[in-house]
């Protein structure tokens, strides 16, 4: 591991400057990395049915896990990030992976809805510290290549995601709620792991200011007022993407089983084909964003996505299945768009920016899950589902973003 990311960044160093060169072996290890996190972290949505038959919940107490979970990162997020910027601490990603650690072992031993909260809360806490230090170092190691970073980074964590109800239905649903033990490795080696990473955010802080090159400093030209209408509605769009996604990612097996009456080992097999979908389509964003900018990615992403929204609850189930594919490769390449436009807004703020994001992503999904779970409860999963088809359409607001200088570049 050692060798794999020092001696190439060192021989690049050699010869290029170490701020406009795109350290690949750094954005893998950091993107495999994130692959390992999201694994773990994607166990819990995935045993839902599981927790939900052995401890007899409601889907509002199902709801209130999402929420646990998702409103513990996103709180503590932007904290992370914003104190981060000021005073890096290049092995806080471990410390991360180990309350990651932490939270999975306390799941699988877990003995009452309180115990699945409080572990729900640990890998809530594993994830917020991680994910945006995990996005400062892609940053780091982008070079002028920031959207194609960022996907790598995100496609790791989305590939994560995908993998969790695969694995969840090959190893937990026939073994039990114990099983999870066995995901304790995942998170070793993911300690481990960030343990040589941030050997080398310690020895690269210079990457995070570089000095301005001939092609120009990546930096933003917008006027202040319109930098907050930008940033005001790319909350908007997260909003939209993460309500309409934590639908599909939490309901969508329960919704599979009660109209198509799937058993729960099938269910998860169609959430493993949208998950890995959306890990399929975040690759897309960054690089392509890179190419013909940020804004035009926005635009197909949120907008291009509603027809599909639309269409999916008044089909069959293969056809269901198909359209929820197109859905998360559509939908999935905003992401990397949104961070890396809202960080060329604030040049300087990388951590603050990922760590603001990811937190509205988190706490977005959480509060959307609880209160999705509540109107299931009350109406059908049916209702939900037509409901949320309309939330892409609040991608129209994406014309009243303005160009960065990037942009403009």
């Amino acid at each position: 591991m050692n060798t794999a990311i020092t001696t190439p960044v060192e021989a690049e160093q050699s010869q290029l400057s170490p701020a406009t060169q795109t350290v690949y072996s750094l954005l893998f290890a950091i993107s495999f990395s994130h692959l390992l996190n999201d694994v773990i972290q994607a166990l819990l949505p995935a045993i839902y049915p599981v927790l939900k038959h052995s401890y007899s919940l409601s889907f509002t107490q199902v709801g209130l896990i999402t929420l646990t979970f998702q409103v513990t990162a996103s709180l503590l997020q932007p904290v992370v990030g914003f104190y981060t910027d000021k005073k890096p601490m290049p092995y806080s990603l471990m410390t991360g992976m180990g309350l990651t650690l932490c939270g999975l072992v306390s799941l699988a031993m877990a003995h009452s809805f309180h115990m699945i909260l409080f572990s729900a809360a640990l890998v809530g806490s594993g994830s917020a510290i991680f994910h945006p230090e995990a996005s400062r170092i892609a940053h780091m190691a982008a070079g002028k290549r920031r959207g194609l970073a960022q996907s790598l980074f995100q496609v790791g964590g989305n590939m994560g995601s995908s993998f969790g109800p695969l694995l969840a239905a090959l190893i937990i649903v026939p073994r039990g709620q114990h099983s999870i033990l066995y995901f304790s490795v995942l998170a070793f080696a993911g300690v481990i792991l960030l343990w040589q990473v941030g050997r080398w955010q310690g020895r690269n802080l210079h990457r995070l200011h570089p000095k301005p090159t001939n092609a120009g400093a990546a930096g933003s030209t917008v006027p202040k007022d319109k930098v907050a209408l930008a940033l005001a509605i790319l909350v908007a769009l997260i909003f939209s993407k993460y309500i309409y996604l934590v639908s599909l990612t939490n309901y969508y097996t329960f919704y599979l089983i009660d109209k198509f009456h799937l058993s729960i080992e099938g269910a998860q097999y169609y959430l493993f084909l949208f998950l890995f979908a959306v890990a399929a389509g975040t690759i897309i964003g960054g690089p392509v964003g890179d190419r013909i900018g940020r804004k035009r990615v926005i635009w197909g992403s949120i907008l291009g996505v509603a027809p599909f929204s639309l269409l999916l609850p008044h089909v069959g189930l293969h056809m269901t299945a198909a359209l929820s594919i197109i859905i998360g490769l559509v939908l999935a390449s905003a992401f990397s768009a949104i961070l890396v436009y809202a960080q060329e807004l604030l040049p300087g703020k990388v951590g603050m920016i990922a760590g603001l994001f990811f937190g509205l992503a988190f706490g977005f999904a959480g509060i959307g899950a609880a209160l999705l779970g509540v109107v299931a409860d009350h109406t059908s999963l049916n209702f939900v589902f037509h409901a949320c088809a309309y939330l892409p359409l609040i991608g129209l607001l994406t014309m009243f973003l303005p160009d960065t200088g990037a942009e403009r570049r």
